[in-house]
């Protein structure tokens, strides 16, 4: 073994801290501590978390070039899998608890409300993410499948206008202002690096 990093180890405590806040996001209502209004708090704490492991996956390599360690990508699957699993939650909440089911509303928000626009073609654009996640996938593609993630990036750019627009209704962008800063880092590393590379 020797000085090797436990990268199985690593991988294994990042998925388990991936599900610390889905165990809130069913205890905290049943024991009250969601508040007044548990729908809120669900909706509202696994869009904040879709948000979080999307970043955390996009931070990947920029970590990985500024630090040499190439185990680090390793981490990005499980990230993006846990940015797709809340961001199904937070569907789910929006489509069943919301909603209930009813076609003609769910496709009255989309269209009026800018915020829900966003943040359901933020979700469509995941789905192709999730389902072309796995090994065989990425053999099947080839190079396509670096393409086709690259969605990623608009996916992101809509995750945050969902949010910012959500709360600019309510007067509150101080934390909106932190996600869309952070995403604007990641994304103007990546333009840059990009750039250094093209010039050679």
């Amino acid at each position: 073994m020797g000085g090797r990093i436990p990268i199985g180890w690593i991988r294994g405590l990042v998925i388990a801290a991936a599900t610390l806040p889905m165990w809130r996001l069913v205890i905290w209502p049943m024991t009250g501590l969601a508040g007044a209004n548990p729908v809120e708090f669900v909706t509202r704490s696994s869009g904040t978390w879709t948000l979080v492991f999307l970043l955390l996956a996009l931070a990947v390599s920029p970590l990985r070039r500024l630090t040499g360690a190439s185990w680090l990508m390793r981490l990005r699957r499980p990230l993006g899998l846990a940015c797709f699993g809340y961001a199904l939650v937070h569907l789910a909440t929006w489509v069943w608890l919301e909603h209930w089911f009813e076609l003609a509303p769910m496709l009255a928000d989309v269209l009026k409300r800018p915020f829900i626009t966003a943040g359901f073609m933020a979700g469509v654009l995941l789905v192709p993410l999730a389902l072309t996640s796995t090994d065989a996938m990425v053999r099947r593609l080839g190079r396509r499948w670096g393409a086709l993630h690259r969605i990623v990036y608009p996916a992101a750019v809509l995750g945050v206008l969902h949010y910012w627009w959500h709360k600019a209704g309510k007067a509150d962008i101080a934390e909106p202002a932190l996600y869309a800063l952070a995403l604007a880092v990641l994304l103007g590393w990546r333009i840059v690096a990009r750039l250094r590379r093209a010039r050679g």
